[in-house]
C-alpha cells in the first residue's frame, strides 16, 4: 500500500473571488514546471485545491520538488482505498507508519458524505482510534484539542480517502500573479532577500545591477550573477540588466560635494532603473533598503532620493533588522555568496561622512550644474542584458527561450 495522491491547499488564493481562476492557472503552470522531470504523475485542479495523482511516483520526491512553489499553503500525502472496514483500519495504520516526522498524539476526524455507509462518524472515529492505539501501544496517545496528527477520513460512495499530515508550503501568491517589477541587485546581503520576498507576493522580477569597472571587478559582477542564479531557481529563468555606471559615478565624485555624493549616486541609479523599468514594461522598482540601516536608508535620505521618479519603490525589508535579514539570506542560500569580499559600486565610493539628513533643495542645486540626462540615456542604451536559464550560467538574451 502506497500513497497514491497528494492534496495541495491554496491558502491565500482561496480568498480571491472572480479572478481566482487566473491565480489557480498560474499556480498550476508553476507546479507543472517544478515537476517537469516527473513523467507519470498527473495534476488535477478544483476550485478549492489541487491533487497530484502519483501513478507510482515517490510521494516524498514530489513533495520536496513542489513545497517551495509560491502559492502552496500546505500539502498532504493521501490514500484512496476501498470501503471495507478492515481495509480502512489497515490503511490508517499504514498512514501513520509512512509519516515523514515523529508524532506522539493524534485524533481521527471522519466525514461521512455517503450516509449509506454502515458506520457513522463517531463509530468510525472510535474504531480507527482504537485500532491505532492497540497497534501503537505506548507510542501514541489521543489528543482531541492539539494533536500532532489529525487523521482525516472522508467516506464517499466510490471510495474512502485518508489524509492528515500537513506539510507547510511556501505560502504567498503564485509567481507572476501580481505583475512585474525590477529588482536593484547590488551583490550585498539585502537585495537578494528582497527579491525572494517580492516573488513570494506574486511578482515576476528582473534584476538591475550597476557595474563600475575598473573600480569594481569581474568577480563582483560574477557574484551578482551567482545571486541571480539563486533567484532563477524560483521560476527557471532570470533576466539581468548590467548598467555601465563608471562615467556617471566618476562625474558625481568630481562635481557633487563629498557628503552628498551618496545621495546623488542613489538618485541617478533610480533614474536609470526607472528608464529600464519603462522599457521592460514593469510596474515598480524593488530595493533591499531597511529603515535606518545605513545613511542612504534614513527617512530623510529616502525622501530626497525618491523625488526623482514617480514610480512605486517597493521595500520588502523596510521594517527588518540586519539579523532578521541575515537569517532569511541563509534560508534562501544567498548569504555565503553575498559575503564574498568583492565590492560593488555602492561601496567603493562611500564618503567618509555621508549626509544622513540630506536636504532635497541642496541636492537638486548641486545636480543643476551637471547635465546628467545624456549620460543616463547612454547608460540605458549600453546596458548589457543577460538571461539565466535554470541550472546554467548567463548567456546572451537572444540565445535563451523562455521556459513558459
Amino acid at each position: 500500500m502506497k500513497f497514491d495522491h497528494i492534496i495541495i491547499r491554496y491558502g491565500e488564493i482561496s480568498t480571491k473571488k472572480r479572478n481566482r481562476k487566473s491565480f489557480v492557472d498560474k499556480l498550476k503552470n508553476h507546479i507543472r514546471w517544478a515537476l517537469r522531470d516527473v513523467k507519470a504523475a498527473k495534476l488535477q485542479a478544483s476550485r478549492e485545491r489541487m491533487y497530484i495523482m502519483l501513478n507510482g511516483e515517490d510521494h516524498q520526491k514530489i513533495i520536496d520538488q513542489i513545497k517551495g512553489v509560491y502559492g502552496i499553503q500546505s500539502l498532504s500525502p493521501a490514500l484512496k482505498i476501498g470501503r471495507d472496514i478492515e481495509e480502512i483500519k489497515a490503511a490508517a495504520l499504514h498512514y501513520v507508519d509512512q509519516l515523514s516526522g515523529e508524532i506522539e498524539t493524534f485524533k481521527v476526524s471522519t466525514k461521512r458524505s455517503d450516509k449509506d455507509f454502515p458506520y457513522d462518524t463517531n463509530e468510525m472515529n472510535h474504531l480507527l482510534g482504537g485500532h491505532l492505539l492497540r497497534n501503537k501501544d505506548g507510542i501514541l496517545k489521543v489528543d482531541v484539542k492539539k494533536p500532532d496528527l489529525d487523521l482525516r477520513v472522508e467516506i464517499r460512495k466510490e471510495a474512502v480517502y485518508l489524509s492528515g499530515e500537513n506539510i507547510h508550503g511556501a505560502g504567498g501568491l503564485p509567481f507572476g500573479s501580481s505583475g512585474k517589477a525590477m529588482l536593484m541587485l547590488s551583490g550585498g546581503i539585502d537585495s537578494p532577500v528582497a527579491g525572494f520576498l517580492s516573488m513570494k507576493r506574486g511578482l515576476e522580477i528582473e534584476c538591475i545591477h550597476f557595474y563600475s569597472p575598473p573600480f569594481t571587478s569581474e568577480r563582483s559582477k560574477q557574484k551578482v550573477m551567482d545571486l541571480a542564479e539563486k533567484l532563477a531557481l524560483v521560476n527557471g529563468s532570470m533576466k539581468v540588466h548590467i548598467v555601465p555606471f563608471t562615467e556617471i559615478q566618476v562625474l558625481i565624485q568630481k562635481q557633487i560635494p563629498e557628503n552628498y555624493t551618496m545621495t546623488s549616486t542613489r538618485r541617478l541609479m533610480l533614474r536609470i532603473a526607472d528608464a529600464i523599468r519603462e522599457r521592460e514594461e514593469a510596474l515598480a522598482i524593488i530595493t533591499g533598503e531597511s529603515l535606518g540601516q545605513v545613511a542612504s536608508q534614513t527617512m530623510n535620505s529616502m525622501f530626497a532620493i525618491n523625488e526623482v521618479i514617480s514610480t512605486p519603490v517597493l521595500r520588502p525589508l523596510i521594517a527588518m533588522d540586519k539579523l532578521e535579514i541575515i537569517e532569511l539570506a541563509k534560508q534562501y542560500d544567498t548569504f555565503e555568496i553575498s559575503n564574498q569580499p568583492y565590492e560593488d559600486c555602492c561601496t567603493v565610493f562611500t564618503p567618509a561622512s555621508p549626509k544622513t539628513k540630506p536636504k532635497l533643495e541642496k541636492v537638486q542645486y548641486y545636480e543643476s550644474f551637471v547635465d546628467f540626462d545624456k549620460l543616463i540615456e547612454e547608460a540605458v542604451e549600453k546596458t548589457e542584458i543577460r538571461k539565466l536559464h535554470f541550472g546554467e550560467k548567463a548567456t546572451g538574451e537572444e540565445s535563451i527561450e523562455d521556459l513558459f
